[in-house]
């Protein structure tokens, strides 16, 4: 008996295919974008995916590292260090007692340099640690011994510490003291001067230098009896909270800053060592300075980061740091060694009649904050930030959401009330930002060019990227050998 059945009825014809013939059409587009824009202008709907083939070259190496035994186990056991530290303020020390500065010799922000490549403000702010250790008695004293090589500079990330912006660390100044509880690392940042005119941006007249040495002779001390009386203070429980409270903890410390001095004021009040004048100026000048937390959350990042260091076969970046001239990083599964390009400048917003022709490239080691899951990769959480940096509320929320692309997991702790709580992105992959093309995201001041001139801005930046090829093709190297 032949079968008359009409094909059409067919009951299975549904099922071909995964039903793509019998139902509208999902269309993903992803590369160029007038394939997509075609199908828009059709009324299609068509979701455009930010995508491109990997940059030539690195082939190879992609899938040396992402086919490496164990190369999946290693990001996960770094990340999971990272996210599990629990950084806590535990001391306020000068830097020639915890770091073990020898006069000359000076801390500064990013990867390793030398005098001659030195950026303006990388050069002021050396100048003007000069003259506060007492090494020179004018600014062009200062410049010339240090032409001669007179003074001996090392990275702040070499000492276990991080600085913003040049990150000009002297053996005088004070040095908040940050210890992990879960791993057992310590880490060191400065005390923030405030903003303006500061030694950080490369200012370095009277007024920076008197700053300065107020802050060693009142304000560490002051800090260090309070610290001491408190207790260790949860630095991760009061950047949760703060995230919560519309800080992203790099350009914004508002509610970070409030957190910390409602934890530290009544123990200053009591501290006897600490007359009441001092406690008063003390306070004062830490309530005035909305960034006055940006220095310990950058201690506690650099604790989080460091917990995730050495971990053979991690493709996990572990610092990402600025000096004014080279933008550098650091992965955890290859040591030390750091991985440069030329720093960038930042697009953002300037201050009174500054613009773009006054800027300096990227400058700072407060990009630990986006390496541990804050900053740039928080915006979301901090949408008054645009204000400041530049941008609309989308383009914060926008630019969180990309940053999950890169990242190997999701904060447990730092949460983002605007994405329903969901964890901030944290452990940059190095390996997904060579394989996306998606750059890290990091939200920054910007320096005036000029050595004195002090802040001009603040801007969004993101680092060159041959730095993470470069990373790869090293990480490749060491999965190559036998």
């Amino acid at each position: 008996m032949s079968d008359h059945r009409d094909p059409n009825r067919d009951p299975n014809r549904a099922h071909r295919l995964g039903g793509l013939l019998s139902r509208e059409p999902s269309v993903v587009a992803t590369g160029v974008e007038v394939l997509a824009s075609a199908l828009a202008d059709q009324a299609v709907p068509v979701e455009a995916v930010d995508w491109r083939p990997p940059p030539a070259g690195t082939r190879d190496a992609l899938a040396a590292v992402l086919g490496a035994p164990g190369h999946a186990e290693a990001n996960a056991r770094a990340v999971q260090r990272m996210v599990t530290a629990r950084p806590h303020l535990v001391d306020v020390r000068p830097a020639r007692e915890v770091l073990g500065l020898e006069p000359g010799t000076f801390l500064h922000a990013g990867p390793p340099l030398d005098w001659d490549r030195a950026s303006g403000p990388m050069r002021g702010a050396l100048i003007g640690a000069m003259l506060l250790e007492g090494l020179a008695e004018t600014p062009r004293g200062a410049e010339r011994e240090l032409e001669r090589g007179a003074a001996v500079f090392e990275p702040c990330h070499h000492h276990a510490a991080v600085g913003p912006m040049a990150g000009v660390v002297a053996p005088s100044m004070w040095m908040l003291v940050v210890e992990d509880a879960e791993h057992g690392g310590t880490s060191y940042c400065s005390l923030n001067e405030g903003l303006g005119k500061v030694l950080r941006y490369g200012a370095y007249g009277p007024e920076v230098i008197e700053r300065l040495a107020w802050m060693g002779e009142v304000l560490g001390p002051a800090l260090r009896e309070a610290v001491r009386r408190h207790g260790p203070v949860d630095l991760m429980a009061l950047i949760a909270q703060a995230l919560q409270m519309g800080d992203e903890l790099h350009n914004r410390n508002r509610a970070a800053t409030s957190l910390l001095l409602r934890e530290l004021a009544p123990a200053l009040a009591a501290a006897e060592e600490v007359p009441r004048a001092r406690a008063a100026e003390a306070l004062k000048f830490a309530a005035g300075n909305d960034h006055f937390f940006l220095n310990a959350g950058m201690a506690a990042a650099k604790a989080c980061a460091d917990a995730a260091r050495g971990v053979p076969g991690s493709s996990l970046v572990v610092a990402m740091a600025r000096n004014g001239t080279d933008f550098g990083i650091q992965v955890s599964g290859t040591g030390d060694r750091w991985f440069t390009g030329p720093a960038g400048v930042p697009d953002g917003l300037y201050l009174g009649g500054y613009g773009p022709d006054d800027a300096n490239p990227d400058i700072g080691d407060s990009a630990i904050t986006e390496t541990a899951g804050m900053g740039g990769f928080a915006l979301a959480a901090a949408p008054a930030i645009v204000r400041f940096v530049g941008g609309e509320v989308p383009d914060a929320v926008a630019a969180t959401q990309r940053m999950y692309e890169i990242t190997l997991a999701e904060h447990p702790v730092l949460q983002i009330p605007l994405l329903s709580f969901r964890g901030t992105p944290v452990g940059v992959d190095a390996a997904r930002v060579v394989r996306t093309g998606i750059l890290p995201v990091i939200d920054t001041g910007i320096a005036g060019r000029e050595a004195g001139t002090g802040q001009v801005g603040a801007g969004l930046v993101e680092p060159p990227a041959n730095v993470f090829t470069d990373a790869l093709h090293a990480l490749a190297e060491i999965a190559h050998t036998p």
